[in-house]
């Protein structure tokens, strides 16, 4: 691939496919990222996400498919050779360099030797310029992933890949740089791919998320549908807590399908019912429930009975366990 040709749009990825001996780490992926977008993988570990984030780098080469940014296949270019650059959660900088040579390096890299303009400017967008004669073992850990990030925008890449950055931040600061991270992604525009297994992470940053489950893409689309609307039981409970029980259909009316759960009759919309029987399961957000005295007469939907077995306060919220019949 040329280094000379501008490579931009939209990354799509076509029936890929990666495996180690008889072990599929990455299973016929295929998915569409939107250029300017901030785009999260979420899954567990071992789920395929970085190795699919290593094969968008070129650290690894797919077994199978395309990948391509724009128009421009660039499944056989090097890591070199790509408009793309990562961000990992170690930072990787260079500790015997300033901050400023450090931003520097990909510049100088590529013969660039005017980069005065183009670090102070970066270097003020992660609000960073009076530190840039420092060297990184005197800056904190949110300051350094702030470094490793102006390092990987000043190259203007086309795709920039985030591999657990924050996974070695406090957690107070780690919701810091959740929203700085944003932000910045939104002022530069460049194609952000966030690889995390932090649902919090994913929920604040992205526009648009994967859950990915054993080398596949379970469901996607924005934070906000994912939560509200799971297709499956792995998405619902790695996207939030659920309540899970177990229900039978009992009649159809209109629009409504009629269930019985736990000795209750409840009414519920055909539209969320992904059963395939008349057996399901029904997945319910703790926030979504209401806890009434047993004395109080109730109409809609209510689940009769269950015993409050504990109470955890946890500042913005307390969380009831309940034990049902």
């Amino acid at each position: 691939m040329s280094e000379k040709k501008k490579v931009e749009g939209d990354l799509r990825l076509d029936q890929v496919s990666k495996t180690f001996g008889d072990f599929v780490a990455v299973d016929d992926l295929s998915l569409v990222i939107p250029k300017g977008s901030f785009f999260a993988l979420l899954g567990p570990s071992g789920c395929g996400k970085t190795t699919t984030l290593r094969m968008m780098a070129g650290l690894e080469e797919p077994s199978s498919g395309k990948i391509f940014i724009g128009d421009t296949d660039i499944t056989g270019a090097k890591a070199h050779e790509r408009p793309v650059n990562t961000v990992f959660q170690n930072y990787a900088l260079f500790p015997h360099l300033t901050i400023f040579e450090n931003v520097a390096f990909g510049l100088r890299r590529r013969g660039i030797k005017d980069v005065n303009d183009a670090i102070e400017k970066v270097l003020n967008l992660v609000e960073l310029t009076h530190l840039k004669n420092r060297k990184p073992g005197q800056l904190s850990g949110g300051q350094q992933q702030r470094i490793a990030l102006a390092r990987a925008i000043v190259n203007r890449p086309a795709l920039l890949l985030l591999d657990e950055p924050l996974g070695a931040l406090d957690l107070k600061l780690r919701r810091q740089m959740q929203i700085e991270l944003k932000w910045i992604q939104t002022e530069v525009g460049i194609t952000f791919v966030h690889v995390t297994h932090d649902q919090e992470e994913a929920l604040t940053m992205a526009d648009t998320i994967a859950v990915m489950n054993n080398g596949r893409i379970e469901q996607m689309g924005s934070p906000a549908d994912l939560y509200e609307n799971p297709r499956t039981v792995f998405v619902a409970n790695f996207l939030g807590q659920s309540n899970f029980i177990d229900g039978e259909v009992e009649a159809s009316d209109g629009e409504n399908l009629v269930v019985s759960l736990k000795g209750s009759k409840i009414a519920l919309p055909k539209s969320r019912n992904n059963a395939k029987s008349s057996s399901l399961k029904l997945g319910i957000r703790p926030e979504k429930f209401r806890l009434h005295t047993a004395d109080e007469k109730l109409t809609g939907n209510f689940l009769k009975g269950g015993v409050i077995t504990d109470i955890s306060f946890f500042g913005v919220s307390t969380q009831y366990l309940v034990e049902m019949p």
